[in-house]
């Protein structure tokens, strides 16, 4: 009894161990500041527990008692698993790694949108103006701020901050703005989602130094700008929203393409081009312009001579695959591999379809860099009979896939003088401007002939009348060698571009949006896929479907299951 009344004070004692260390803790968290009182609270707690410890050792053994030791492996056992858990914990918040199993990645950035915030040089905020904070929107930032440092957002309510509200010009709330240095963007207004699609298109737009200007030759049956039939109304739109300005351009009424015109898009003419206009066109290129050509078949825009000088040539057969189809039939090739370029790089196995398109022919020409950009598959061909009810591949006439119907093309600037006095169809351009009502096949070869004559002898051909031609001539001699290269990307298809195809869930608005992009030459804007939206995964039933299938849950396998059940019973009976 002596023995237990001693032992009653000293297991009192202990508990003042764990109770002074509980509260030496929580005094630091609670004041962020671990000052004298909660460390010596600390450390007196945890000098009573070991001299209880040390007691209970010299009183009856207890160290080496079986329930001791036992009792301690578990606690070490414990405090190992939470030490482990915390260590976890830590290393997945400061090295995070996600992956996503969604068919279309869904819930990861398109590459497009990664390269595009890692690429920030200056930070970049968002500013999401709506007290309620949405978890898909929220999620959708953070994807963004774990890309980059230079990232951050912030949502503010519109009525606890007045002033910022002002600033940025918020009427409703649910607006979300972007603010890069002194620039500001709005995102999407009040009654829209926030989105990646909207998100990286704006991000792109404030970003970019100066807004480059996408011109649309119009006069000769092209796709028109604005909604109707065979419009391509949502390219021009997706070309706005990425920053560009886009215009139209005819080439009939102005002598020459715009100085300020960093792209210009011939989308699928019917009528043949002037000459003046091939000529102008030509000048466009050899001063470092951009030109995006989608040429269909069974049509003639008289861009022979322009195409020659670039080692392209347009085959006029259309391009067939009956092995596989989008639901357009045979003459709408799907395609799914793509050359090794900018426009394609990030494209992999994915599909773009070009309904009605004619294959391309490319040979080697000096100074200018060809690389295929759209392959049709082995089994596609060339068809030379197109009003043939069946399709069939004819040897004689007809060629054999894969076939190319996209390449992009490169030419440097010390390669633009060459590439004059080698071309044929150079001495139509030289004198076009000169008299561009007369034939000028008379006088283009005394234009060839001075041009010859300076690079290959140094007396140049005597002609004086042929002052007009001349003088055009040595204004292009004279005109500095430019400074950037000239670049064109040539498609057999205009078709694929259109609305209605443009956005669905391939790559053919990525082709056109990447073929612009590259051909603006601006190497700071990020070229890959686009973001893409959800799949529709809805299973549309029928009423007898529905019926069977609300049978089968709550009568037929419970009834199986019963069933089952009681032969068990009666056979172990």
């Amino acid at each position: 009894m002596k023995i237990i009344a001693l032992k009653k004070p000293w297991k009192l004692l202990f508990w003042f161990g764990p109770f002074l260390i509980a509260a030496g803790s929580t005094v630091g968290l609670v004041s962020d500041t671990w000052g004298a009182i909660p460390l010596a609270l600390i450390v007196l707690g945890t000098v009573i527990i070991v001299l209880w410890l040390v007691w209970q050792n010299k009183q009856n053994n207890w160290w080496g008692q079986r329930s001791t030791q036992a009792g301690t492996n578990a606690l070490v056992a414990t405090l190992a698993v939470l030490v482990i858990l915390g260590l976890i914990n830590f290393l997945g918040t400061r090295y995070h790694s996600r992956v996503d199993f969604t068919e279309t990645k869904l819930f990861t950035l398109a590459p497009q949108s990664r390269e595009l915030v890692r690429s920030l040089q200056v930070p970049v905020k968002v500013w999401v103006f709506d007290i309620n904070q949405e978890p898909v929107d929220r999620d959708l930032l953070e994807n963004y701020r774990r890309q980059s440092s230079k990232f951050n957002f912030e949502y503010v309510d519109p009525q606890a901050r007045p002033g910022l509200t002002r600033k940025f010009g918020v009427k409703n709330n649910g607006e979300v703005y972007l603010e890069f240095g002194d620039r500001r963007l709005q995102v999407v207004g009040p009654q829209e989602r926030l989105s990646e699609v909207k998100l990286t298109n704006r991000l792109q737009q404030i970003t970019s130094l100066s807004l480059a200007k996408v011109y649309f030759l119009q006069g000769h049956g092209e796709h028109q700008l604005s909604a109707g039939k065979n419009a391509i109304s949502q390219a021009v739109q997706a070309l706005n929203d990425k920053g560009y300005t886009t215009s139209t351009l005819n080439l009939a009424e102005t002598s020459s393409v715009p100085q300020d015109a960093a792209v210009v898009v011939v989308a699928g003419p019917v009528r043949s081009l002037f000459e003046a206009e091939t000529t102008a066109l030509q000048d466009y290129l050899n001063r470092g312009g951009n030109l995006l050509l989608m040429i269909d078949p069974n049509t003639d825009p008289k861009l022979e001579s322009l195409l020659a000088q670039w080692g392209v040539k347009l085959d006029n057969r259309l391009a067939v695959d009956v092995s596989r189809s989008v639901g357009l039939g045979p003459a709408a090739p799907l395609v799914t591999q793509y050359g090794k370029h900018p426009i394609t790089k990030d494209f992999g196995n994915g599909i773009s379809f070009y309904p009605f398109a004619r294959p391309l022919d490319t040979t080697p020409v000096p100074g200018i860099e060809a690389t295929p950009l759209l392959l049709t598959n082995p089994n596609s061909w060339a068809e030379s009979d197109q009003q043939s009810e069946n399709l069939q591949f004819n040897p004689e006439s007809d060629r054999k896939g894969p076939l190319t119907l996209g390449v992009a093309l490169t030419r440097k600037p010390s390669a633009q003088s060459q590439a004059q006095p080698n071309s044929t169809p150079t001495p139509t351009a030289a004198a076009t401007p000169a008299s561009p009502t007369s034939n000028s096949k008379p006088t283009a070869t005394p234009t060839v002939a001075a041009k010859t004559g300076s690079k290959a002898s140094p007396t140049p051909s005597p002609k004086p009348s042929a002052t007009p031609t001349t003088a055009v001539t040595t204004e292009t001699k004279t005109n500095p060698t430019p400074s950037t290269e000239s670049r064109m990307v040539v498609l057999g298809n205009s078709d694929f571009a259109i609305d209605g195809l443009f956005d669905k869930q391939q790559l053919n608005g990525d082709v056109f949006l990447n073929s612009v992009t590259w051909l603006s030459q601006q190497d700071q804007q990020p070229l890959s896929i686009s973001p893409k939206e959800a799949k529709n995964r809805r299973i549309n039933l029928t009423a007898a479907q529905a019926l069977l299938l609300e049978l089968s849950s709550l009568l037929i396998l419970p009834m199986m299951g019963l069933v089952a059940a009681a032969i068990l019973w009666w056979i172990r009976r």
